[in-house]
């Protein structure tokens, strides 16, 4: 995320401090590294950084993961960037090593995890996470699915789940659809952050 709503996002990560960062559907990593920034200036070298994201390696699977329309075809407005990208490089910016390169100065801080979260999420140690930003898979079956499996593990601890795309600014039924059901099923109280965001404190 970029200009407003970039700063937007990081006025969330200024309010709480988390150490502990999991986003889900990392894309082209411009959030994740504005992340991994953020959390270094406020915390230097005591963070953690990962990021889970099908990195192309399993969309067959995963027809609900909505990719940016930009990264299907890789076309840039800017016609150096179009060059250096897809004819210099060669490098697709949704895979691993792109990400890998673009958050290098945090190497000792990150954890890249490829995979639909429908299937990875439930095998991994999420008890010390204390802030997600959720812009994974937008099906409701999916969203439903991440959010139960965070909320299991940061119950009753104060911690945020950020989820995009719900508010009218960057709508998505589905995602609206299953966070309010889910919302409501648990009782949690949801904070809709300026048309877009849904906050949620477990």
């Amino acid at each position: 995320m970029k200009g407003k709503w970039g700063n937007i996002y990081l006025n969330r990560l200024d309010k709480y401090k988390p150490k502990n960062f999991l986003e889900i559907g990392v894309f082209c990593g411009v959030t994740s590294r504005n992340t991994c920034e953020y959390l270094s200036q406020i915390h230097v070298d005591e963070f953690s950084y990962v990021g889970i994201d099908l990195f192309g390696s399993d969309k067959k699977s995963s027809n609900d993961e909505i990719e940016p329309k930009f990264l299907k075809d890789q076309k840039f407005s800017n016609p150096l960037k179009n060059i250096y990208y897809n004819y210099i490089l060669k490098e697709n910016l949704n895979s691993i090593e792109s990400i890998s390169k673009l958050l290098k100065n945090y190497n000792n801080n990150i954890r890249l995890i490829a995979g639909d979260t429908n299937k990875v999420l439930k095998n991994l140690d999420l008890k010390n996470v204390d802030f997600t930003f959720l812009d994974g898979g937008h099906s409701y079956q999916t969203v439903i699915n991440d959010l139960t499996i965070l909320y299991d593990a940061m119950k009753d601890k104060r911690k945020v789940i950020l989820c995009d795309d719900y508010g009218k600014e960057s709508y998505i039924p589905e995602v609206e659809k299953a966070i309010n059901d889910f919302t409501k099923r648990n009782n949690l109280k949801l904070n809709i952050v300026e048309n877009r965001f849904a906050e949620i404190i477990t």
